[in-house]
């Protein structure tokens, strides 16, 4: 365990590896790029990967327990599922698939707020030391690289981009600047960032409040994170179909660099809760509180959320852009009917 390199610095955490080809997606330059053999590589894991397994083999030696995880079958898979968004392709309807990519690349432009949640003094917050974690590195350097990952830095396009460029791929440029406002507003008005049962109220009081916000936003955020992972194989399966999309294939495998790069924020996140979780929180009062309470709460409290009211609030909003691309349309009744029939 000594020769483990647990402590890193910001700049060595968003440090990228040297590639040979960049990444252009959209006529945008975006991050990672291309090996000499031409393989993907994602942005700012040259220390990144190392440090996250570095610092999940330190708590394997320190706890003995396995990482907080939940395996992907307990989501619902992503709606419409894949035959009923080549079916409707195929009818010619597609504007839901439009408005659902371009609903995906909106909300990962929200992950740039990342970077500005408040990290408290974290050592003041545990009876163990925090130093040499992924939990101290949070504000070091891992925030920041995902909020670059999910909405670009400066010139340089992140998965926001990539999205929005799988869409104009596969379905050549359908929307303009003022057509993709639209369609937001409409999606967003119909309840799309609303609260849910599960708002972020206090559930351990006598501890730091800014550190419990913290923990409830990144359960949260691990949840979207790992069910993410459905909408990456729908995306790629739809998008790769060279009868109903054009691009020869070429949006799928931006999709499928998302999903490379959205690794490291599942295994940084997961570490994150699993330090927490196997720690002892100092209260206000200065007595201890277990770990493996306040993690073991909120994450279930989340976990409910995610599979529950989130899921379903996602299928309705998705649900009305359906209806309304049919709406007036001479078929729409026969369509939105076989469409039904194809749900899983």
């Amino acid at each position: 365990m000594t020769d483990l390199k647990v402590d890193y610095t910001k700049r060595e955490l968003l440090e990228n590896h040297r590639v040979a080809e960049p990444l252009i997606a959209g006529g945008v330059r975006c991050h990672g790029g291309f090996d000499e053999a031409g393989e993907y590589v994602s942005p700012r894991t040259k220390n990144r990967w190392p440090a996250i397994r570095a610092w999940q083999q330190q708590h394997q030696g320190q706890f003995g327990a396995p990482l907080l995880d939940i395996a992907l079958d307990s989501w619902p898979g992503a709606y419409p599922n894949v035959a009923q968004a080549k079916y409707l392709l195929r009818e010619g309807v597609r504007d839901p698939i439009v408005g659902r990519l371009t609903q995906i690349g909106t909300v990962e432009g929200f992950g740039s707020m990342i970077r500005y949640s408040p990290i408290p003094d974290l050592q003041r917050c545990f009876v163990e030391d925090v130093r040499g974690t992924a939990t101290w590195h949070l504000g070091r350097g891992l925030y920041e690289a995902h909020a670059r990952d999910e909405a670009g830095h400066k010139d340089e396009g992140g998965h926001k981009q990539m999205w929005f460029a799988a869409r104009d791929v596969a379905f050549e440029s359908p929307l303009t600047e003022d057509q993709t406002q639209t369609m937001m507003d409409r999606m967003f008005g119909y309840g799309a960032t609303a609260g849910s049962a599960s708002s972020l109220e206090p559930m351990f009081p006598y501890i730091d409040q800014s550190l419990e916000v913290l923990i409830q936003s990144m359960a949260r955020l691990l949840l979207i994170e790992m069910s993410a992972f459905h909408v990456f194989a729908w995306a790629e399966e739809v998008l790769a179909d060279n009868d109903l999309v054009a691009g020869d294939g070429e949006a799928a495998r931006l999709v499928s660099y998302i999903r490379a790069d959205e690794a490291p924020h599942v295994e940084y996140l997961k570490t994150t809760l699993s330090e927490m979780r196997d720690r002892t929180f100092l209260t206000d009062s200065r007595r201890h509180a277990p770990g493996t309470d306040v993690i073991g709460e909120i994450w279930e409290r989340a976990r409910a959320d995610s599979v529950g009211p989130r899921h379903e609030a996602n299928v309705r909003l998705v649900r009305r852009e359906i209806e309304h691309a049919l709406d007036g349309h001479s078929r729409g009744k026969d369509i939105l009917a076989e469409f039904d029939s194809l749900a899983a």
